[in-house]
Order: C-alpha cells, then sequence, then structure tokens
C-alpha cells in the first residue's frame, strides 16, 4: 500500500509555467514504482500525460504535452515532478500521480495507487 499526495496545483495564466509534486507515504522502496501523471478536464476521459520508470530510464509524454511538460523524479525523497511550461487553457484539469509495481507507461490499468488529485486551472 501506498499514499500518493499531489501538490503545488494552482491558477496561473495562459503561458506560465507550474510545478507539480507528488510524494509517496510507503512501506516499500520508492524507487521500486513506475511512476505516472494523468489528468482530467470537466466533462472529459482521464488521460495520460506522463511517466517515468523506476530509475528514469524510460520517459513517456503525452504528444499535447511533450516538449512543455517534464517528469523526473528523486527518490531520495520519494517524489515524482512534473514541470508544467508553456501553460495553455486546455491543460486545465484535475492532475493525479499513479504508482505501479509493473511497467505501466500510458496505461492507466496498470496502475495500483493514485493520489486525490491537484487542481490546475490556465486561464486564457
Amino acid at each position: 500500500q501506498v499514499q500518493l499526495v499531489e501538490s503545488g496545483g494552482g491558477l496561473v495564466q495562459a503561458g506560465d509555467s507550474l510545478r507539480l509534486s507528488c510524494t509517496a507515504a510507503s512501506g516499500r522502496t520508492f524507487s521500486s514504482y513506475f511512476m505516472g501523471w494523468f489528468r482530467q478536464a470537466p466533462g472529459k476521459e482521464r488521460e495520460f500525460v506522463a511517466a517515468m520508470s523506476w530509475r528514469g530510464g524510460t520517459i513517456r509524454y503525452a504528444d499535447s504535452v511533450k516538449g512543455r511538460f517534464t517528469i523526473s523524479r528523486d527518490n531520495a525523497k520519494s517524489t515524482v515532478y512534473l514541470v508544467m511550461n508553456s501553460l495553455k487553457p486546455e491543460d486545465t484539469a484535475v492532475y493525479y500521480c499513479a504508482a505501479a509495481t509493473v511497467i505501466a507507461g500510458p496505461d492507466a490499468d496498470r496502475y495500483d495507487y493514485w493520489g486525490q488529485g491537484t487542481q490546475v486551472t490556465v486561464s486564457s
């Protein structure tokens, strides 16, 4: 079992940047989890944003955020980050981090644990 807590969301203007953090509290070593970020906008399905393997050797991004968002992790701090630059109104959503014990990538069904989400709102 692992508890994930996201932070860093907020209200920003288009073109601004935000850094989301997700800290894990678990009896299991954080570096054993494949970590991902997903988002869900009102009235839309949850969608994949980014994912990173245990030690960062594999990184995946959704096409919609490639070149603007960067995922990273600090295993010593049990934290995964999502730096979001050049934000657009269409990035507005609740952002969730998730942890998987297997190779997960963009497949939400492969993730075992989810955070409660943090709201990101981008005004035009």
